[in-house]
């Protein structure tokens, strides 16, 4: 692997930047879709900021599926949202922690030397502009590279096991797809409000999952999850992969099954649709009142600020599985897909 395992300085809050904003910075520019080929490191100009915009210099930028997915363009449906030849916004990326370096003129709640971190198009870059309303403080004892790999996994395992699942102390909670950046922050989330936890991993990451805070690893390839009939009060299912009988049959009475994957559909468009309109109709005719729902962040600082008690008292730890510059994107892109993370991958921008 050509990545690296060295840490970003932490900067404080209230640093400014003492230079002149550059016209100009490097970005990761996406032409087409395909592989990681499509990914290119270019000279772009620096993005304009609107009123209420932050203009943020980059210095880590975490990699999500959602990434990859407009990498490829597939399934093909997303790409009319994207762009149907090309992504209608080149550069890559969503997200982000950084510096405050300019903020629009509607901005109320950043000024520039804030360390931010949250939800920016366009964070594989040096510079990117969020939404205001996309952007949390960082939490005080953070570096970047950990407050970057929070936003979407966070905000998608925040939604999924507190808002939806409603997962409380005593309870049995399986984590499909514990491993990933997704999963691995839920097995967190779950644990911290006292749940007895199963994940679901491949067999070489059973030790990683456990000190999330699982209690039980189940090897997907090797065990049925749904053996135990009726065990679990929640199933996050973040694979995408299992059938809705048998998430339904690992349910007890009243439990809820939470979709956040759906990585086994076709390339048309995908297996979320068809587990959505599935997940409907099974639980409107189960007798047991078993809840089938779908899981989606909520792109909101607020939401993310939800996190910070949590990341501040250690409760939750963004699990980085590794590092690489900005340079080295598409291998990046590459370790994502290989099966083999455990935890999140993380782009160093400033100092690549």
């Amino acid at each position: 692997m050509s990545g690296t395992n060295a840490k970003l300085p932490l900067n404080r809050p209230g640093e400014m930047q003492d230079d002149p904003l550059p016209a100009r910075m490097q970005a990761v520019v996406q032409d087409g879709y395909g592989g990681p080929e499509v990914l290119k490191l270019q000279t772009v100009p620096l993005p304009a900021v609107s009123e209420k915009d932050v203009l943020v210099k980059v210095h880590a930028a975490g990699l999500a599926k959602g990434t990859w997915h407009v990498m490829t363009g597939t399934p093909y449906l997303l790409r009319v949202f994207f762009g149907i030849r090309s992504p209608r916004r080149p550069v890559a990326g969503l997200n982000l922690a950084g510096v405050v370096v300019s903020v629009g003129a509607g901005v109320t709640r950043f000024k520039p030397g804030d360390r931010v971190y949250g939800i920016g198009k366009g964070s594989f870059a040096g510079y990117a502009a969020a939404r205001e309303s996309k952007l949390a403080p960082m939490p005080a004892h953070l570096d970047f590279d950990q407050a970057a790999v929070v936003p979407v996994s966070g905000l998608t395992a925040l939604r999924a096991v507190t808002d939806i699942a409603r997962v409380s102390a005593g309870q049995r909670v399986l984590v499909l797809g514990a491993a990933g950046g997704v999963g691995s922050i839920a097995v967190q989330l779950a644990a911290a409000a006292g749940a007895e936890v199963t994940g679901a991993c491949s067999a070489g990451k059973a030790g990683f999952v456990r000190e999330l805070g699982a209690q039980r690893t189940l090897d997907y390839r090797t065990e049925d999850f749904a053996a135990k009939e009726g065990f679990y009060d929640a199933v996050i299912d973040i694979a995408g992969n299992p059938s809705l009988g048998r998430l339904r049959r690992a349910l007890k009475p009243g439990g809820t099954a939470v979709l956040v994957g759906g990585e086994g559909g076709g390339s048309l468009t995908g297996g979320m649709i068809e587990r959505q309109i599935g997940g409907r109709i099974l639980g409107v005719f189960d007798r047991g009142r078993r809840h089938f729902l779908n899981a989606l962040a909520k792109e909101s600082g607020r939401e993310l600020e939800r996190l910070s008690p949590l990341l501040e008292s250690g409760a939750l730890v963004p699990p980085i599985d590794s590092r690489f510059p900005l340079h080295e994107t598409g291998a990046a892109m590459q370790r994502l897909e290989s099966g083999t993370v455990q935890g999140s991958i993380v782009l160093l921008v400033t100092g690549s």
